[in-house]
């Protein structure tokens, strides 16, 4: 068995019309880091998580989905 988490991030940023420069600063990391975020390369830690989802106005689940097997 193995899962994957597959990022929504970055389409949710789009979505949201907010500038990333105003969403990094908001949560307290570099746009360098947002968007190792947005690619998958790292995984935001909770308390960042939570922050994102309440400026984007969507759940934490939101902010990632399950790729692979499940079974």
């Amino acid at each position: 068995m193995w899962m994957k988490l597959k990022p929504n991030i970055e389409k949710l940023i789009k979505e949201s019309g907010l500038r990333k420069d105003f969403i990094s600063t908001k949560i307290g990391i570099s746009t360098r880091m947002l968007r190792k975020y947005e690619k998958g390369e790292s995984i935001m830690p909770m308390e960042k998580a939570y922050i994102l989802a309440r400026l984007l106005g969507v759940r934490v689940d939101d902010l990632y989905e399950y790729e692979g097997d499940e079974s």
